[in-house]
């Protein structure tokens, strides 16, 4: 598409916005409800979970209200696609992540949208990293014997994941590519079946998300060996990182941000990139993100949220690249 050819479709959708947008503009931002579109079911799971404490924190500070609209399918592509068709004047948000901005384009041949160029970004939010979790039978007791482990049995530990391309399954190739093992991925369509085999020993490991883990290694149901990242992380402060041992390279996890549609006015993305660096440094604010599962390593200008999502679209096309998995 040209230029000229993008300006008047952003012309468009400007007039289409109605006159709320023309005559608010970023500084009478908002004067009605804001909506949040978050691409996951509602009522479960940790991305509902988090974009619902930063939508009362928003809130508070905004005098309006600020309603989450949960739209899944297409592990996010319809939650996404539905915020790049809408308004861009501020009363749509997408609230999204890794596994639908820098996963799907190399997952799926028929992308409806493009991340970098359908969305204006806003912020980097945060991220909730992997953690490599394995049964209590397991013989190996540390990172090292794991993948000691692994190099001398080829194929013979099955790690569980909710599905192909999921964060725990790219955590799983991302560990293979970089230690010279080789794993064997069972995808689960019912994450609570993942975890019951686990826990059974029917598989031997999962590189589960630290949300859905750390209750299982605080009641003992299973074993931690390392958390997929480069600081240690408060819910389970006493497992080390993969950093700590020696395997920097390894640091991976789910990251959340905002993005706007295309063609938003750059001072209404200035507004609400203050406002979320706002929500980001209050002390309550991220207490509450942070008893959530979210490590608050975002926050920034949303150009560093656009050069993020440039490397992360590489690196997870990569990840997909290896890993042979593929939605037609």
């Amino acid at each position: 598409m040209t230029i000229s050819r993008r300006m008047a479709l952003s012309a468009l959708a400007a007039a289409a916005a109605g006159p709320a947008f023309a005559q608010d503009g970023a500084a009478g931002w908002p004067s009605r409800p804001v909506r949040i579109i978050v691409p996951a079911p509602g009522g479960a799971g940790t991305a509902d979970a988090l974009a619902r404490i930063f939508a009362q924190e928003m809130e508070k500070r905004v005098g309006q209200r600020v309603i989450i609209e949960n739209r899944g399918g297409a592990a996010g592509n319809v939650g996404a696609l539905a915020a790049a068709r809408s308004a861009p004047d501020g009363y749509t948000i997408l609230w999204t992540w890794a596994g639908t901005m820098a996963t799907n384009p190399a997952m799926y041949a028929d992308m409806p949208f493009d991340p970098q160029r359908d969305f204006a970004p806003v912020i980097l939010l945060g991220s909730v990293p992997n953690i490599l979790i394995v049964n209590n039978d397991f013989p190996a007791r540390d990172l090292a014997g794991f993948a000691a482990h692994a190099r001398a049995n080829p194929g013979a530990i099955n790690h569980g994941s909710t599905g192909n391309g999921s964060s725990m399954h790219l955590a799983a190739e991302l560990f293979a590519s970089r230690t010279g093992t080789q794993l064997t991925h069972v995808p689960y369509t019912a994450p609570a079946q993942a975890t019951t085999d686990l826990i059974s020993g029917r598989i031997q490991a999962m590189f589960n998300l630290i949300t859905g883990a750390q209750p299982l290694v605080t009641a003992g149901r299973v074993r931690a060996l390392a958390v997929l990242s480069d600081t240690r992380v408060p819910q389970l402060p006493d497992v080390p990182t993969t950093a700590e041992l020696g395997m920097p390279g390894l640091a991976f996890g789910t990251w959340f941000c905002l993005m706007l549609p295309r063609g938003a006015d750059p001072a209404l993305v200035q507004r609400i990139n203050a406002l979320s660096n706002e929500i980001l440094s209050d002390p309550e604010a991220r207490q509450r993100l942070e008893a959530a599962g979210m490590a608050l390593d975002g926050g920034g200008t949303p150009e560093r949220l656009a050069q993020y999502l440039r490397e992360e679209i590489a690196r997870h096309a990569e990840l997909v690249r290896i890993s042979g998995a593929r939605v037609n």
